[in-house]
Order: structure tokens, then sequence, then C-alpha cells
């Protein structure tokens, strides 16, 4: 439990209060929507690949990072479908219908020098996915850490979940 003193106990009196709100009851608060009139956006630094797989960790090592970089202004309640549409801006060849965008946050590794990897969801061009809504803040996105994206073309996606129809 959080404990706060009471303006008694601070005093040196000897009543106590303690908070009723647990660390349980804090994690599920829902995610307070961003004023975006009133909050300054935030700078996400996104690199990506066309080959469908994310850009090694060690392409992020001594202050490098991959030459592939777009530079997008958005707030922490962006989401992956959001940033989807503003990479499709910028590369029309992942307009086409069926292009697959994979999602990576790339984050400094508190443990040893270096970062580390969190894949955090795929959306689909022309298709509705279930994570399409999800956030940045959701994922537990800090600033200043990186997102890199893996497009993948139709011609090499992988097949669509459900039955294949035979002909």
């Amino acid at each position: 439990m959080v404990r706060s003193p009471s303006l008694r106990e601070r005093r040196g009196g000897n009543m106590a209060v303690e908070s009723r709100v647990t660390q349980e009851e804090i994690k599920k608060e829902p995610e307070k929507p961003v004023d975006r009139e009133k909050t300054c956006p935030l700078l996400l630094r996104v690199f990506t690949t066309n080959n469908g797989r994310h850009h090694r960790v060690d392409d992020f090592a001594r202050g490098n990072v991959p030459s592939s970089e777009l530079q997008i202004y958005t707030w922490m309640d962006a989401t992956l479908k959001e940033l989807t549409s503003l990479v499709k801006e910028v590369y029309p060849e992942a307009r086409k219908k069926g292009t697959h965008f994979s999602f990576a946050i790339v984050y400094p590794d508190p443990k040893r020098p270096g970062y580390r990897v969190k894949e955090i969801g795929t959306t689909v061009s022309g298709r509705k996915g279930p994570d399409d809504s999800m956030t940045l803040q959701s994922q537990k996105f800090q600033i200043g850490d990186y997102l890199d994206i893996a497009i993948t073309p139709p011609s090499r996606a992988p097949p669509p979940p459900g039955r294949m129809r035979p002909y």
C-alpha cells in the first residue's frame, strides 16, 4: 500500500492515515487521453526496413543508427494504425493493400551498454487488425526510445489467418 503521512503525523502527533490505493489499482487505471491542442508533441525517431525483418540491435550500437530514419512529431496516444498511415505517406510502395507493418520499440538496455528490442504489434494496409488501436503509451514507450518498423510487401507477406479457399 502507498502510505502518505497525515498533517498531525508530520507535526509529531500519533494519528496516522494510509492510502487505500494498491499498486494493482494504479496499474489498472485507463490511459489518460492526450489533449493534442495543449500537449507538445514528441519527436519519434522511426527506422524502417522493407525486407520484412527488423534492424539488428547492433545497428544501434555505439551511438550509431540505421540510415533509413523518419522523424515524426506525434503524441504518446498515437496508435499503430495512425503511425502506419504516416509511414505510407512517405513510402508510396507501402500503400499497397496487404502490406504488413511490424512494430518494435528499441530502448536502452537498463543492465548493460546497448539497446534491446521489444516487438509490440502488427498492422496490415487495407485491413483491420487487433493491434490497430494499440498506443505507444500502452506499450511503455518512453520519450527517447526509437521505433523500428519492418515493412513486408504483399507479395512476401504471410497469408491472412483463416481458411484457404480451394478454387
